[in-house]
């Protein structure tokens, strides 16, 4: 086998730090020139990834970090035999490499291995905390996929282990490194649009399924090992992979799919990200018969402390975020932009303007703060924080009644029945 140079994690920040010309406190800036191929950097600056969780957007990580010469991935983990087996095989041929890359079926044995500085994960939602903390434990720093967490309770354990061991830690929400998104929010947060009092997510509406007959995984699929610390259930196709997000044992539907970008994106907006609601109200229907239990169609309305109101829907049109105020509103989608008056997309922001965490790119965003040991654009907490909207909203629709927030002590209020619904137990033997 052809083993890769190894390359210790302080020596990436000595020479991280060398290239800036700065001490070790300062932050590195990688450039797109600098993040050219991977072949043409040398092995010993290189930051050393594993990643866990490659098969939908993991493959679409692994693909982006295999052409940035600041990065060797090392190895690759999928419970999914195949799927493992393919990216290992992309990631050799992508260095030209003799040997094999290291696979595995098993997150511990890749987070055991002392030569991986950081790692990707993009396993299904229901994993994401658990390996997430055992990283943290593992001394890894960490890009996980949005949304951040199953529960709110598995968002409050995971800011504390990333906290507790150090890491530097990368939300997978990536609209915050998009200049529209930003220059609408610092729009709204300069006072251009006046006083906000109503801001609309669309996120659009979830599919039903009816019952799948159960049958044997496909040879290659650790089935146990899929489910995790989800309730044991019989493989069928539709219950994993891609359609997972419709099933509440892994994910939380629309709620949480695309409400953890666009809600997310109202957080900001509203200068919320380290707080939330106080009063959730949800209505929406659910399908009546089949495998999938998310919510179909659904109005959530959330009031915060100020009164400003967060409303977010299936059937919201145009779908992004809107914010309304009392001169006027900004509009904001991925690849689009509008307001009224059209006059305020010709804004220029002045220096006693609001002007937020600027990040032209998702993925250096997180090296460069590995480098500087500063906090990414969508530090843990945020994407916490912003998941923690999109879980509120589902304990409303779900219990078919208004509950009550306290985001400081992150804790539903006033309802015994709602406040468990805060965690849920794991199947042994995994826990928290």
């Amino acid at each position: 086998m052809s083993k890769p140079p190894e390359i210790s994690r302080r020596r990436f920040f000595e020479r991280a730090a060398a290239g800036a010309g700065l001490g070790m406190a300062a932050p590195y800036v990688l450039t797109s020139a600098a993040l050219g191929n991977a072949k043409k950097a040398p092995a010993n600056s290189r930051l050393t990834l594993g990643f866990i969780g490659v098969r939908n957007m993991g493959g679409g990580h692994l693909s982006r970090f295999l052409g940035n010469r600041r990065v060797e991935v090392r190895a690759v983990c999928d419970v999914d035999r195949s799927v493992r087996k393919g990216r290992a095989k992309q990631v050799k041929e992508a260095y030209e490499l003799e040997g094999t890359i290291e696979d595995y079926n098993d997150f511990r044995d890749l987070l055991a291995r002392d030569d991986i500085d950081a790692v990707v994960v993009a396993t299904p939602d229901h994993w994401h905390a658990l390996v997430c903390i055992a990283a943290c434990k593992a001394g890894k720093d960490i890009y996980c996929e949005k949304p951040l967490t199953l529960t709110i309770e598995e968002g409050k354990e995971l800011v504390k282990a990333v906290r507790r061991y150090g890491r530097v830690f990368q939300t997978g929400s990536q609209q915050r490194s998009d200049d529209k998104f930003r220059f609408a929010c610092e729009l709204v947060r300069s006072g251009r649009i006046g006083r906000v009092h109503t801001v609309k997510t669309g996120i659009g509406g979830g599919p039903t399924c009816g019952w799948e007959p159960e049958t044997d995984p496909p040879e290659g699929l650790d089935w146990n090992m899929w489910l995790g610390p989800a309730p044991y259930k019989p493989y069928t196709p539709r219950r994993c992979h891609y359609e997972f997000r419709w099933i509440y044992d892994y994910s939380g539907g629309k709620m949480t799919d695309w409400g953890a970008h666009h809600n997310d994106i109202a957080q900001w907006g509203l200068g919320m990200d380290g707080t939330g609601p106080i009063h959730i109200d949800g209505h929406g229907e659910f399908p009546s018969d089949g495998l999938y239990d998310t919510a179909t169609t659904f109005t959530v309305t959330y009031t915060y402390a100020n009164g400003v109101k967060l409303i977010c829907g299936s059937h919201i049109p145009r779908g992004g975020a809107r914010f309304e105020g009392t001169e006027g509103w900004v509009w904001v989608t991925r690849g689009n932009i509008d307001a009224h008056p059209k006059s305020l997309l010709r804004e220029k922001l002045g220096p006693n303007d609001v002007h937020l965490y600027r990040s032209p790119n998702h993925h250096n965003n997180w090296l460069e703060c590995v480098a500087s040991r500063r906090r990414p654009i969508c530090d843990v907490e945020i994407g916490h924080r912003s998941v923690t909207v999109c879980h509120l909203g589902t304990i409303s629709l779900r219990l078919g009644r208004p509950i009550r927030w306290d985001p400081v002590a992150e804790q539903i209020v006033g309802d015994d029945d709602a406040a468990r619904w805060v965690s849920k137990p794991m199947r042994a033997p995994w826990h928290l």
